[in-house]
């Protein structure tokens, strides 16, 4: 599989603060990628070293083998997660300065600034001014000012903050459409639903280090044998002290449970129907990317393993758009 960026042992420190500590993952080449993690994980300082904003102390950058250099910037559409618009320049007028600033100008620009707010159900406001916008709808214009260039890399670092329902399918699909174009497309979330259904690939950061990272498919393999997803009606908690549970997450009506043996798959669902409880779905080894994530980083603050080695691997207005 040819990669199309590596981190290597990436660490950056701010004074005494370990921002990132010893970060490795690989990037495959037409792919999505979903760098994962809480707030102050570490994700943004990550992405800034990928695109040499911050140097990072140690480790290194590579573009498909050879180190990332400042001339990378130009091939990059970075949205960052603090918002940055010029707020009495107009819709239009905005995304075409920053497609000038990639040298990138002309009828043909234009005209693909227009679809895109078309899109996005803003072209009715094109002569509108930044500050007369909803923050939902500025998101949607700094994304249009991310990708109107045609970059070959595109970063977003919380793409989908401030968006309603419909406009994050919007966004969503033209996520996707970029892929289908061969382009590489990373995004930093926590939020683990946007990330199952849009990445071939993660990684999961916490207090600065890497934890797993890989294909989800692989993942997903990994962490779902002994595992069910239960939704159900009525009551399960004679399921909490039980000795074959090994973990439950209960949501209401959905759970996800590992039991600790494969042979108990089948006598937990033996015991629902006992207890009477309507069992709507029960997929067994099924497990969903929240759980995953939920199991690993309470496993790393429950045993204080932060400061351990990573797990095995599977296998500012100019800042803002650099």
């Amino acid at each position: 599989m040819g990669y199309a960026l590596e981190a290597k042992s990436l660490c950056k420190n701010f004074g005494d603060f370990v921002a990132v500590d010893g970060v490795s993952f690989n990037i495959p080449e037409g792919s999505v990628f979903g760098l994962l993690g809480r707030n102050g994980a570490g994700k943004t300082t990550t992405i800034r070293m990928l695109m040499n904003i911050y140097f990072p102390d140690s480790g290194q950058v590579l573009l498909r083998g050879s180190e990332v250099g400042q001339e990378f910037r130009n091939r990059v559409g970075y949205l960052p997660e603090e918002r940055g618009l010029y707020k009495k320049m107009k819709l239009l007028e905005v995304i075409l300065f920053f497609a000038e600033l990639k040298g990138v100008k002309g009828e043909e620009v234009k005209q693909k600034a227009l679809d895109y707010l078309e899109r996005f159900e803003l072209l009715d406001r094109k002569d509108s001014k930044i500050e007369d916008l909803s923050k939902g709808n500025q998101q949607k214009i700094q994304f249009i000012c991310t990708i109107i260039h045609d970059p070959e890399f595109i970063i977003l670092d919380e793409p989908f903050s401030g968006l309603d329902p419909v406009n994050t399918n919007i966004l969503k699909d033209i996520i996707l459409d970029l892929k289908k174009q061969g382009k590489i497309i990373i995004f930093s979330t926590h939020l683990m639903d946007f990330a199952e259904k849009m990445c071939d690939h993660i990684a999961i950061i916490h207090h600065g280090k890497m934890i797993k990272h890989g294909s989800l498919t692989e993942l997903k393999k990994e962490y779902s044998q002994k595992n069910i997803s239960l939704v159900y009606e009525g009551d399960i908690s004679f399921l909490e002290n039980n000795t074959m549970i090994e973990k439950m997450e209960d949501f209401g009506r959905f759970t996800g449970i590992s039991v600790k043996t494969p042979q108990d798959v089948q006598t937990l669902l033996h015991l629902l129907v006992e207890k009477n409880v309507i069992v709507k779905r029960f997929d067994a080894n099924d497990i969903s990317l929240h759980e995953i994530f939920i199991n690993l980083t309470q496993d790393k603050e429950e045993t204080g393993a932060e400061n351990s080695q990573p797990t095995q691997e599977f296998s500012n207005k100019e800042v803002n758009h650099a």
